[in-house]
């Protein structure tokens, strides 16, 4: 490989930056290697990676999740950064492309043009079904502008500038955190209201305490500290809880080199490294500096009216009680392990849960009572993620699937597309296999049988990183996104997947998604 020359100038960015030397030599021998796909040896089935939730033990592990609810024990962490630009990037196209917004120039592509006229038409048609409308009223409004009339006029440029221009709602730059979602009889509520709404009801505790963490970008800190300042008190008095509502950010130390086509360092226009987000995978490092104890992990547009919460607050309830049944037992296994008090038969128990439960064999057939222990305290000393799966409606996005690993182990992973390497005919198939999809719905315990924090940074997959092609100044750059936060950076977990109805899933990926029925709150 050849070698990278850092001058001192680039040193010292990388101090002030806070990230080492050794990270970014790391860094650039990834892209000098190539991208290190997974390899899929089967998806993941009812039966075989996927369980179903036994109606028999509902009950229990709803009174499991309570009592642990209860004893405060339970955060909800909510990914939020970014603007919300892809949400509307139809309405940015045509605007751009049509230099101004029709209704008669939509109908006219709508008949023969690309399918986001379709796009494009539906929003205009149905604008009055928006939960923003009333808000982008006002705005125009105050600039001497009748909202009403010129939709009726089927002029609609003035109407997409004020909901994404900065001088109107900024939609188009702002984190979908802060954008209406849900229209009630007397009220607007965000997809941040919705889901302080929605952690009264699992992760509330004895003390009324409710702990809500929140992940944004550092341009977006104000606005969401204007939000939660102005909510808080809104929602504390209308369920009698006690928020407690964390904003973290992104870290600089977790941004990554950018290389030019031939794997050496890119430098902008000064001669300076060029280096860019990490990627979702970077919040590794929010949810260990958490510290949490059992955490609830959603995406922040995959919310649901107060109509159809109990049903989604139902099984966020059942996978957390899923997760707290297995991690006592592992617990407890493990603590008989570790003080000695413990027979053969024990071990073998513990081996069949490891392998039925978790899905956890050694490689060797014949082990000694030493080697068993050996296998199942290393194994079993990690930390534990229920995910939510549903069956797969074509969404994009990762699903669960069997991988093999380089030994010939087995284990269970939530996979990206960009992972797996499509030109093999057979990951191909097994990848279009799929029966189930990720709907980033995870309960994690994230402490040792000890009650002590993990150090997330150990259980991290490395290799599960994703290099893709950006521009910068009118120059190719290749990027290296870190492991998913659900992906890569779980890769080392103990993983279960549950499966979940469809109604727990419900994204808000497009502006006209907000039009599904299951984001009509009236």
């Amino acid at each position: 490989m050849e070698k990278i020359h850092l001058t001192p100038d680039d040193l010292q960015q990388l101090s002030l930056l806070g990230i080492s030397e050794e990270q970014v030599r790391a860094q650039i021998s990834i892209f000098q290697e190539g991208t290190h796909f997974l390899t899929l040896d089967r998806p993941c089935t009812i039966g075989d990676g996927i369980v179903i939730v036994p109606g028999s033990a509902m009950n229990n592990f709803l009174e499991q999740q309570y009592r642990a609810s209860q004893a405060g024990r339970c955060t909800k962490f909510v990914p939020a950064s970014g603007a919300a630009t892809r949400m509307f990037q139809s309405l940015l196209w045509f605007r751009n492309e049509q230099c101004s917004c029709r209704r008669e120039d939509a109908v006219c592509l709508a008949d023969s043009g690309p399918s986001v006229a379709r796009e494009i038409l539906m929003f205009m048609d149905r604008i009055g079904d928006f939960p923003f409308l009333g808000e982008l009223r006002s705005c125009m409004k105050q600039h001497g502008l009748d909202a009403d009339a010129l939709i009726g006029d089927g002029e609609f440029s003035q109407i997409v500038d004020y909901l994404l221009a900065d001088f109107g709602l900024s939609y188009a730059s702002y984190p979908k955190a802060l954008l209406a979602f849900h229209r009630y009889p007397d009220t607007v509520r965000t997809t941040l209201e919705e889901h302080l709404v929605e952690a009264v009801h699992y992760v509330r505790d004895a003390g009324n305490r409710c702990r809500v963490h929140f992940t944004a970008s550092p341009e977006h800190e104000a606005a969401f500290r204007r939000s939660i300042d102005v909510l808080k008190p809104i929602y504390e008095e209308m369920f009698q809880v006690c928020y407690e509502v964390a904003l973290t950010f992104q870290q600089p130390r977790t941004d990554t080199i950018a290389v030019d086509l031939n794997n050496q360092p890119f430098r902008d226009d000064s001669g300076r490294l060029v280096f860019r987000p990490g990627g979702h995978g970077a919040l590794i490092e929010n949810l260990n500096d958490l510290g949490g104890d059992i955490v609830y992990i959603k995406n922040i547009d995959n919310v649901v009216p107060d109509r159809l919460k109990p049903e989604t607050n139902l099984w966020k309830k059942l996978l957390g009680g899923y997760l707290i049944e297995t991690e006592e037992k592992i617990f407890a296994y493990l603590k008989a392990l570790t003080t000695g008090r413990y027979t053969g038969d024990t071990l073998d128990e513990a081996l069949a849960f490891a392998e039925h439960i978790l899905h956890l064999r050694p490689a060797a057939t014949s082990l000694s009572d030493e080697q068993k222990k050996a296998f199942l305290i290393q194994r079993l000393n990690r930390p534990i993620r229920v995910c939510g799966m549903v069956r797969n409606v074509g969404e994009p996005g990762g699903g669960p699937f069997w991988v093999r690993d380089d030994d010939g182990s087995l284990s269970l992973q939530i996979v990206e597309s960009a992972q797996v390497n499509m030109a093999a005919a057979d990951q191909r198939d097994i990848w279009n296999a799929a029966t189930h999809f990720n709907p980033v719905d995870l309960v994690c315990s994230v402490r040792n049988f000890n009650g002590e924090p993990f150090n997330l940074h150990q259980y991290v997959d490395h290799r599960a990183v994703f290099i893709s092609r950006k521009s910068k100044d009118g120059r190719e750059l290749k990027a290296l996104e870190l492991p998913g936060l659900w992906n890569g950076a779980m890769g080392n977990w103990n993983t279960v997947f549950v499966e979940v109805p469809l109604i727990t899933f419900n994204p808000v990926k497009t502006i006209n998604d907000l039009l599904r029925e299951e984001h009509r709150a009236l």
